[in-house]
């Protein structure tokens, strides 16, 4: 089962810049879009529709910001739109779409950066507080979990070029780091704070690839891209009961193609539909 995780920051964008012919040629049983910046009505037929896929999107109600989507080859058992009650602030920036196949459950997840102003900020902290309430349900649940998408946080000092420059930077905060270190059930080697437990959940990438300097995301300002000087912020985030369904492989970073300031993150599960 090949999933691929891309926030297209503007699907249009991305489209006109041959997303879609290289979605065709990778085949993905599930690709995981975030940040369409577009209504439906705006991205009717080809090829935001293609052939032979099944397509949802969850846009958000504010035109031409955030939304996510699913594009899947096998039509999923149920898609759900948003994440309900408690979290009707987030659902209404199009933040989480999600799939069921059986007893798995394939999500788009979009969470907000707080790099614009300090409201966003705590808008992005109280939704990781509301957050880790629902992930715990989904754990004992029993189901099997993936996760995709822009979570809007580094985990590491080598996940980020500049990490000494970007301490105080919203998505490389302490508290942010330390949440993603309760997320993946790790004690930071680094500053030594243990995680407050393990919510059950695994960094696909990092059970697979090991290496430094593996960035998803360049600023478009000066020559982040030309100089590799990225942070790595999107994920695939599985429950712990797909540990051992992660193949691996190379190049899980695409890089050939520029489709947005995002690179594609694709993992392949020995899973079957």
């Amino acid at each position: 089962m090949k999933v691929i995780s891309v926030n297209v920051n503007g699907i249009r964008a991305s489209a006109k810049k041959g997303l879609f012919e290289w979605l065709a040629k990778e085949d993905a049983d599930v690709v995981c879009v975030q940040e369409l910046k577009a209504q439906p009505d705006q991205i009717q037929g080809a090829p935001f529709y293609p052939e032979g896929v099944h397509t949802y999107l969850h846009s958000a109600e504010k035109k031409g910001y955030s939304g996510v989507a699913l594009y899947c080859k096998r039509e999923p058992d149920e898609v759900h739109y948003g994440l309900g009650e408690g979290f009707e602030d987030a659902d209404f920036e199009g933040r989480f779409i999600q799939a069921d196949f059986g007893d798995l459950s394939v999500i788009s997840l979009y969470m907000p950066s707080g790099s614009s102003k300090e409201e966003r900020q705590e808008f992005k902290i109280d939704l990781m507080d509301r957050m880790e309430a629902r992930l715990a349900e989904m754990v004992a649940s029993g189901r099997r979990w993936i996760i995709c998408g822009d979570w809007n946080i580094v985990h590491k000092k080598r996940d980020i070029k500049n990490w000494r420059g970007n301490q105080k930077r919203s998505g490389f905060l302490p508290e942010e780091r330390q949440w993603l270190d309760w997320l993946f059930g790790e004690t930071d080697p680094e500053t030594g704070v243990p995680a407050k437990g393990d919510a059950g959940f695994r960094d696909a990438f990092r059970l697979v690839n090991d290496q430094d300097e593996q960035y998803t995301w360049w600023s478009n300002r000066g020559q982040a891209w030309a100089n590799n000087t990225g942070w790595r912020i999107d994920y695939h985030v599985i429950s712990k009961n797909l540990e051992s369904t992660v193949i691996p492989g190379s190049d899980l970073i695409y890089k050939d193609q520029r489709f947005s300031d995002h690179a594609p993150l694709v993992l392949e599960y020995d899973i079957k539909l």
